[in-house]
């Protein structure tokens, strides 16, 4: 989403960084029936590496030799009298030096630390003959050399948070070059683990694999829609799942005793207590499921569009309705998330899907929507739009009397332009143009657009500025504007994340994006950065900004993306190229966490990045 006052919208074209967000009005109070279930307990801290002094023996180390853990003389211990001496031969060597550790699930943070000494009889200050190299697994934290050398130990700690949940071997190679001898000696390693209950992998997401089947029939003017929606899913949790949440997410523009979007009529389960505003509907269903085993729920469904030009409301004859389908909420090691709506930025944060939705529309209006839609005949005056999204986290369209144009990308993406009245067509054919140039460009960096169509609505009466779904996107006349929804169709869209919990993962990266789209190096980011207090960090939640609204769009938008060209210039433009898009290519329809990408972007480098974590707030 991009958040900006309407009133303050004095020109079409937007600096992202610039953009500010607004305090709205808040929507009345309203009864609520049942309260969100509780988080898990907060985990219990351990220290998870055995021996990690080396004054125990040797158990449980695996050593290439038993000269490596060892307390002669020629080098000191960092504590005690016992440390491991890799290399130091003065030949072609290697010396190894491995632990299996179980990193416990259900704790935020979990940290390497180990002191590390070097000294060389190596001359050169340009060339890394002799290396010692750090992993986890199949994952390199960091590679030193001779050109490391220090007179005494230095500590060095990562971030190894997203290997929660695993049993992992943590190992050190050193290797040597045919003369001049390098040693590199290590002590006192720990693994510490500490935090609230974080999400653990992707597996254990639930229910996943869902699968929507929607048939809606709109009155004449598009504002109101019935019909019935399915969805079938798996439980991929190994504890048994014996209810899911609905989220109405637009229940929040009414109230419980008029709600815009109703259920009713619920098979495969029954319809429980709406809670979180009436944005979460509990459904029991009729048999707990184990592990492996599918279910399908149903109900009929009916939605009516408040008046507004918002993404849920119609401006005159123009319509959007977008989060108005049920989707299911996802349940973790933190239980079930039941976040609030906020319409400062997103709580949104759901599993990719497939989506199969009939719209029975007026023939006069337009329906674009989320996927590829096909056009048929339906009753005397009506057309059937039937829009079919693989792998999407939500589905949105719209319906008016709209102008289109179209066109193809070099790339060979479909790009349909849908402009409400007022739109000129140079403006219309300028967005063509934008999306066509964005939609090539984030691909080549992040990795193929695969939803093969990608509509876009303009209207200038969005206050909001712009908002993403897959393959579907609400903009002003803006070419800035426009390039940062399009770069969200990798970033919350194919690369998802919990977008209440960690919205920089989503708008940093998309603003990071569209700079780069537009040949914007960062170079006078910080030129007037503030902090407002101790507790803002880029990676606080929505629950922080919506307290703290006037500065969520300076910092998630503008010091996030900051810091992610300073991470391009700490790793260097190739190294982020290859790490953004592997990253991508790593989490391509799955979640992203704050922890992952951190411990992807150190082991992009061997420089330390734990005091650019800290400097730059990026906290988890």
């Amino acid at each position: 989403m991009r958040p900006t006052p309407l009133k303050a919208l004095a020109a079409r074209v937007i600096t992202v960084a610039a953009l500010a967000a607004v305090s709205l009005p808040g929507t009345p109070a309203v009864a609520e029936t049942s309260t969100a279930p509780a988080a898990a307990a907060a985990c219990t801290p351990a220290q998870v590496v055995t021996n990690g002094g080396f004054e125990s023996g040797t158990s449980p180390w695996t050593q290439s030799s038993t000269s490596v853990i060892t307390s002669r003389t020629g080098q000191s211990a960092h504590g005690g009298t016992t440390f491991a001496w890799l290399d130091g031969v003065g030949s072609t060597h290697t010396d190894t030096l491995s632990q299996s550790v179980t990193i416990p699930s259900g704790c935020s943070s979990a940290s390497l630390t180990f002191w590390l000494h070097i000294d060389t009889t190596e001359t050169t200050s340009s060339t890394a003959y002799d290396k010692l190299t750090a992993k986890i697994g199949s994952t390199t934290l960091a590679t030193y050399s001779n050109l490391n050398k220090a007179s005494g130990y230095a500590q060095k700690t990562f971030d190894v948070s997203a290997f929660a949940g695993q049993t992992v071997t943590l190992a050190f190679t050193g290797t040597e070059d045919s003369s001049l001898q390098t040693s590199f000696v290590l002590d006192d390693i720990a693994l510490n683990t500490s935090g609230d209950t974080t999400p653990p992998a992707d597996s254990t997401r639930t229910p996943a694999a869902p699968g929507y089947t929607v048939s809606l029939t709109s009155n004449s003017t598009g504002k109101g829609w019935t019909g019935h929606e399915s969805v079938t899913f798996t439980n991929a949790s190994s504890t048994a799942l014996s209810e899911v949440y609905l989220r109405l997410w637009d229940n929040y523009h009414g109230t419980c005793s008029a709600m815009p979007i109703v259920v009713s009529n619920v098979t495969g389960g029954t319809a429980g207590s709406l809670s979180v505003s009436c944005t979460a509907l509990q459904i029991s269903l009729a048999s707990p499921l184990a592990q492996g085993q599918s279910a399908t729920i149903g109900f009929d469904l009916a939605i009516t569009v408040p008046s507004g030009a918002d993404r849920f409301g119609y401006d005159g004859a123009f319509v959007n309705i977008g989060n108005a389908l049920p989707v299911l909420a996802v349940k973790d090691g933190a239980g079930w998330h039941l976040d609030p709506y906020t319409n400062n930025g997103e709580s949104f944060y759901s599993l990719a899907a497939d989506f199969k939705v009939t719209l029975d529309h007026p023939t006069s209006l337009l329906v674009p929507a989320t996927g590829t839609s096909v056009d048929t005949a339906g009753s005397s005056g009506r057309t059937v739009t039937t829009a079919t999204a693989n792998k999407v986290r939500d589905f949105a369209w719209a319906a008016g009397p709209f102008t289109k144009i179209s066109g193809t990308s070099t790339a060979g993406t479909a790009i349909n332009i849908y402009s409400v009245s007022g739109i000129s067509s140079s403006d219309a054919q300028s967005m063509l143009s934008t999306a066509k140039s964005a939609v090539d460009a984030h691909a080549a960096r992040f990795g193929a657009y695969p939803y093969g169509e990608l509509d876009a609505v303009i209207d200038n009466n969005y206050w909001f500025g712009g908002m993403e779904y897959p393959g579907f996107v609400l903009d002003l006349v803006s070419t800035t504007a426009l390039t940062h929804e399009i770069a969200h169709q990798w970033f919350y869209g194919i690369v998802g994340d919990d977008e209440y919990t960690s919205p920089w993962l989503d708008e940093s990266f998309t603003d990071y994006a569209t700079d780069l789209a537009q040949g914007k190096t960062g170079t006078s980011c910080w030129s007037s950065v503030s902090w407002a207090s101790s507790a803002e960090n880029i990676t606080n939640s929505m629950a922080y900004w919506d307290a703290h609204s006037s500065r969520y769009s300076t910092v998630v938008y503008g010091y996030g993306k900051c810091a992610l060209h300073d991470l391009r210039r700490v790793l260097g433009d190739t190294a982020m190229t290859n790490l953004l898009k592997n990253y991508a290519s790593s989490h391509w329809y799955g979640v992203s966490t704050t922890a992952e990408f951190k411990a992807a972007a150190q082991a992009a480098t061997t420089t330390d990045l734990t005091s650019f974590w800290t400097t730059h707030r990026i906290l988890g």
